[in-house]
């Protein structure tokens, strides 16, 4: 840990110096807080003279309850495809959003869809609607950033797609283009998509209970209340609105000209293979392995 002291000097200047470099055997808030004690002592610095400034590191600051936000993305992780899933969005993302002149592309690609489907009538149009921005970045520690960034990539779907096929193909590199290239057939695989659109479905729900509980005041019976009806609209999203996604994963999938796998073939991987377990079809492995499994972790 590097601990950094910003302050004014007798002629009123801001200034920074580094007062040390501290090993640390983890970066829980407990720890972090005894070592900064520590150094500042061992430096004459009372810690009551000190004013601090803080920043974002729920991983660093996670209390007795370790946070709902880190328990939900966990447990959506514990399905191997979908912490595969997040792995490609970061990946799908960094990609795009890795120089100014890709960003600025992305949002020129954007606006020429939205001008497009404006011109046809498929899209209304009014004050702060339709506004250009770009993809946004995930972190593991905020269900919310990870809200974030599958909504604006299904926004900026087709955007992301021609800017990443331009760079596959006018990379300036073999490996950029190989990079781009990969990305590129991530996203428009059948499971990217499919997770896309189910984990926007699961968060839209939950999204409403993590805000909920970040407020600073809290009635225990109202969050009781929330949790409970929370769960009650998951188990529903469970038990009837698989045809409804998979209808919604195959319209998406028409209107970006992509082929769509049959769901009555037999679907098998290295995996099950190895494991030599039953063949099932495409349809199960999607409904059950990936879909009915992360609802119930």
């Amino acid at each position: 840990m590097t601990l950094v002291v910003r302050f004014v000097d007798k002629h009123v200047f801001v200034k920074k110096r580094l007062i040390d470099v501290v090993h640390v055997k983890d970066t829980i808030f407990a720890t972090l807080k005894q070592e900064i004690y520590s150094a500042l002592s061992h430096h004459n610095l009372n810690i009551q003279n000190v004013r601090g400034q803080g920043y974002d590191g729920a991983s660093n600051m996670r209390g007795e309850w370790k946070g709902l936000q880190l328990a939900l993305v966990a447990a959506a992780k514990e399905v191997v495809d979908v912490h595969a899933f997040f792995q490609s969005l970061s990946n799908i993302i960094n990609v795009v959003c890795s120089s100014c002149k890709c960003n600025d592309e992305l949002r020129s690609a954007y606006a020429t869809e939205i001008s497009h489907l404006v011109a046809t009538n498929q899209i209304e149009t009014g004050r702060g609607a339709n506004q250009i921005g770009t993809l946004k970045r995930s972190g593991d520690t905020r269900w919310i950033s990870h809200f974030n960034s599958i909504c604006s990539l299904l926004r900026m779907f087709g955007a992301t797609t021609s800017v990443l096929e331009d760079l596959a193909t006018n990379g300036s590199t073999y490996s950029q283009r190989g990079n781009d290239t990969y990305a590129l057939k991530s996203l428009l695989s059948f499971d990217f998509v499919f997770i896309l659109h189910m984990m926007k479905e699961i968060m839209r729900i939950t999204d409403k209970l993590c805000q909920a509980l970040q407020q600073k005041s809290q009635n225990i019976l109202n969050a009781m209340h929330l949790v409970s009806s929370t769960k009650s609209l998951i188990q529903q999203l469970r038990d009837s609105n698989w045809g409804a996604l998979l209808e919604k994963v195959s319209s998406f999938y028409n209107d970006h000209a992509i082929q769509i796998p049959d769901m009555s073939a037999s679907f098998s991987d290295l995996i099950r293979s190895h494991r030599k377990k039953d063949v099932v079809t495409v349809e199960h492995h999607y409904h059950v392995d990936i879909f009915t499994s992360v609802i119930d972790f």
